[in-house]
């Protein structure tokens, strides 16, 4: 293998067919997507871009819930907190969403309890998917992946959001894990990514969110 090809970039488009990456259709990233948040409920828009990282987990996960990652594996997340309290928990959960799936890479299982909390059906596919690609392909992951250019909206009951963002992963690298050779490349639109996440409130009522479903734009022009 001679480049960086992680299931965050060139395995997307490998496993396209089963995955939820239907995002190619030139959205500007600025729209209002019709007014309809795809896989959920019509509802209100709101959005805000942030320029704040937070790199750690939302101190209200759930007992028993371990999102650590290795120290050099970062995840950043360069936005603010929309005011609207649901979306905002909406927003902790889709970055934790993330975290559950590198944390599955690193602990080498898509049955972590981290990814089951944070994802339900077509999104725990997604999550599953991706880290088996790692599993399979013998790598883990090191470096920084940054995720900036969050907007956010929600459906007028309130009960699903859209969570929209850009991912670079120009400084996020495969490593092999039989040989500790980390797989790095040279930047290109092939490490930008456009993601829509549809995150649900959790049947318990507890405050929890989980992906439902994932939308992938994969060499993404409006992330660079």
């Amino acid at each position: 293998m001679n480049r960086r090809t992680m299931p965050v970039t060139a395995a997307l488009a490998a496993t396209a067919a089963l995955l939820l990456t239907a995002c190619g259709s030139g959205d500007d990233g600025n729209s209002k997507d019709n007014d309809k948040i795809a896989g959920a409920e019509q509802g209100s828009e709101k959005s805000k871009k942030s320029p704040e990282p937070s790199g750690a987990p939302a101190e209200d996960k759930p007992d028993g819930v371990d999102l650590t990652l290795p120290k050099d594996m970062d995840l950043v997340f360069n936005w603010d907190k929309p005011k609207d309290k649901n979306e905002a928990a909406a927003m902790d959960d889709a970055a934790n969403f993330f975290r559950a799936i590198y944390r599955g890479v690193d602990k080498r299982t898509a049955k972590d309890a981290a990814v089951t909390v944070y994802s339900t059906g077509e999104g725990l596919h997604y999550a599953q998917t991706q880290i088996n690609e790692w599993i399979d392909g013998g790598w883990t992951a090191t470096g920084t992946l940054r995720h900036y250019q969050a907007t956010t909206r929600s459906t007028a009951n309130g009960n699903s959001a859209e969570v929209a963002f850009c991912a670079d992963a120009s400084k996020f690298y495969g490593k092999e894990i039989k040989t500790k050779k980390i797989l790095k490349t040279k930047k290109s639109i092939a490490d930008f990514d456009y993601y829509k996440i549809i995150m649900v409130k959790h049947p318990t009522g507890k405050g929890l969110w989980q992906a439902s479903k994932v939308f992938v734009e994969t060499k993404a022009e409006k992330c660079q």
